[in-house]
């Protein structure tokens, strides 16, 4: 193999490797982002079962729960 050629062959491991890398980061960031949605998703879902619960404790007070 000559020097272009270890050069060229050296060049395109590279490449490999950066286009590896770059695809175990999306896979990091796609996983984060899916984990977030899940934690807002769980934590509006709490926050509206808060609410019912107040509007019904509410509700109960001022004798509207006929």
């Amino acid at each position: 193999m000559n020097s272009s050629q270890n050069t060229s062959y050296q060049a395109g491991q590279a490449k490999g490797q950066a286009q590896e890398k770059a695809s175990g980061l999306m896979e990091k960031a796609s996983n984060a982002a899916q984990s977030t949605k899940e934690s807002i998703q769980e934590a509006g879902s709490q926050v509206q079962l808060k609410a019912q619960e107040a509007a019904d404790a509410t509700k109960e007070k001022l004798g509207m729960n006929k």
